[in-house]
């Protein structure tokens, strides 16, 4: 239980993180853009052009913000969601002295709970034929008071806030106590949250701080390749194994690539590790202050080639200093530990990786692979995988290249292997989804009728060798099947005559994103029925890592989800119904409850 709390607080935080993150990531290129007419027109750039020089100050004050404010709302309640998102932000924007990131990720997320929470509430009351006056004057009159709202009541406190955060980081890098950010920023890039701190903490303050001084080294702390470029050379000389053979190419896709989500893994089967990276951390920014590093904007990815091309005039030696730096402080480090540790010796990643994935998976209630790949007609429905990351970018979309190509090489048809961020996971028939172990919670939070694996690494993963066999063997067994009469079989299919109803306390409906008004809507129902009936169960609708793993629960769910609930759970009772809404079989079920 206590291992169950743990891993959902930790979930809730990386969930924050990554809505901070998602509303800066989508505009990376906006805010590059932004970086290279700074640092090339404005007038102590490299070609100096006033004409062009006019465009900086209003995409930094209006351009970028808007954009934030867009996608913020767009990730509550989509397009209605954005566009009521950006009008509202405008109440910030308007008469403010900063940049109004903070702003923007306040009043984008807003103003799409607004407008959905209104629809929630009155859009099933409008008439036919009045659908457009009603979605177009509920935006506009909606965003029109949170604009007011934000003008007088959100621009001061935000004002506020940030000269208040601006003067702390001021006052940190004046006492050369910025180095120290690393001791947390390190640790916390492991646990996948890299993108949380970077895009959605160090860039809007980066940004401002450039802004006023032409460049900010905010933009190289969680960006800085060295520490993980270290690790991976260490791993090159004195690791064993297969550890050792897949560091070169980590290191290259890490260091020219950008991918940092490339090393954890091997910090993750040696978890001493990470006091490298902060030491490599801690004197790449020390160096930084040094020697006066800095960007002009967010170098994303983290690749040595995207801070080549965002850093400022002057300040080279700074930059790559501190990059070097890091990179040797954290070689010699984990040197150091690797060579110190015998326990290293003959060990094997893949080996180790599928361990460590078998414990995480059972400490998070997931399926281990064994269990959820016992059979390949576990694979019968797959139709789409999706890999899923924090971003949605780097390492998934490598991982899913890879997958494609042993698909393509499989002679596997009618598959489509694609990447997304884990935020934009959408639940749907027919879904295999791969993701980090780190983010599998979130996954299955997100999408708890489709298949899950999961990896320690989406770059060398034996796991994807077993998706590959299943669906191959699938993929025959289907052709045999297509000459070969097969008689029909019920065998997954529970109706209300195979239940214990003597043991059953609670009856669950599953709740997730896309379905949570179907689930919410079929226990009222149920409730209703059973208070006409004049029986007293407890029914509610719950998350898939909610539910209690014993016979007195009985969970109402669609033939796909209680295929998942098979995977992840012995003991509870399930009964199979074509609707959740409007099923023969709740009347069996109601009369057969105590």
């Amino acid at each position: 239980m206590e291992a169950r709390k743990n891993t959902s607080l930790k979930a809730k935080i990386q969930k924050l993180g990554t809505n901070l993150s998602s509303m800066v990531m989508p505009n990376i290129a906006a805010i590059i853009a932004w970086g290279l007419i700074t640092a090339m027109f404005m007038a102590s750039g490299w070609f100096p052009n006033a004409k062009i020089a006019l465009l900086i100050t209003p995409m930094l004050n209006y351009l970028l913000p808007l954009l934030i404010a867009y996608v913020g709302g767009r990730l509550v309640y989509d397009e209605r969601g954005a566009v009521v998102g950006a009008i509202a932000v405008m109440g910030v924007i308007v008469g403010a002295k900063i940049p109004m990131f903070l702003g923007a990720m306040i009043m984008g997320p807003l103003g799409g709970w607004c407008i959905k929470k209104f629809d929630e509430l009155f859009q099933d009351k409008v008439k036919s034929g009045f659908e457009m006056i009603y979605n177009n004057f509920s935006s506009g009159i909606i965003g029109m008071l949170l604009a007011i709202f934000g003008t007088y009541i959100v621009n001061p406190l935000v004002v506020a806030g940030s000269n208040f955060m601006s003067k702390g980081v001021d006052w940190i890098i004046s006492i050369h106590m910025l180095p120290l950010a690393n001791i947390f920023i390190e640790p916390a890039k492991v646990l996948f949250l890299n993108n949380a701190i970077g895009n959605g903490i160090l860039v809007p303050l980066g940004i401002q701080q450039a802004a006023s001084s032409g460049k900010s080294v905010l933009f190289l702390l969680e960006s800085n390749p060295g520490p993980g470029l270290g690790i991976l050379l260490a791993f090159m000389f004195f690791g064993k194994g297969s550890a050792k053979g897949s560091a070169p190419g980590a290191a290259i896709i890490q260091f020219f690539g950008g991918i940092h989500e490339i090393y954890f893994p091997y910090i993750l089967m040696k978890p001493a590790l990470i006091f490298a990276a902060i030491a490599g951390g801690v004197s790449g920014t020390f160096t930084f202050q040094l020697l006066g590093g800095g960007l002009k904007a967010a170098a994303s990815p983290g690749s040595i080639i995207a801070i080549a091309l965002m850093t400022a005039k002057g300040a080279y030696l700074g930059t790559f200093g501190g990059v070097l730096v890091a990179a040797i402080v954290s070689f010699i480090v984990a040197s150091f530990i690797l060579k110190a540790d015998k326990s290293m010796d003959d060990v094997d990643l893949d080996a180790k990786q599928a361990e460590m994935q078998r414990m995480k998976d059972e400490s998070k209630g997931m399926p281990t692979a064994a269990a959820a790949q016992q059979s390949v007609e576990s694979y019968k429905d797959v139709k789409k995988v999706i890999f899923a990351c924090d971003a949605g970018m780097g390492s998934s979309a490598m991982g899913a290249s890879l997958l494609r190509d042993k698909v393509k090489k499989a002679g596997i048809a009618d598959i489509s292997v694609t990447n997304t961020a884990i935020n934009r996971l959408q639940d749907e028939q027919g879904l295999l989804v791969i993701t980090q172990a780190e983010l599998a919670e979130r996954a299955a939070q997100k999408t708890p009728n489709a298949m899950h694996v999961a990896v320690d690494n989406f770059l060398s993963s034996p796991k994807y060798d077993e998706v590959i066999a299943n669906l191959k063997a699938l993929t025959q067994i289907s052709s045999e099947e297509a000459t070969t009469p097969v008689q029909k079989t019920t065998a997954t299919v529970t109706t209300a005559n195979d239940v214990d109803f003597a043991k059953v306390t609670e009856v669950n409906f599953i709740s997730h994103d896309q379905h949570k008004g179907t689930a919410t809507m079929a226990t009222e129902l149920l409730k209703e029925r059973l208070d006409k009936a004049g029986k007293k169960v407890t029914v509610k609708n719950v998350t898939i890592n909610d539910l209690a793993d014993n016979d007195a629960h009985l969970v109402v769910a669609t033939q796909q989800a209680a295929k998942n609930l098979r995977l992840r759970y012995t003991n509870v009772q399930i009964v199979v119904v074509d609707d959740l809404l409007t099923s023969q079989q709740y009347d069996e079920i109601v009369s057969k409850l105590k």
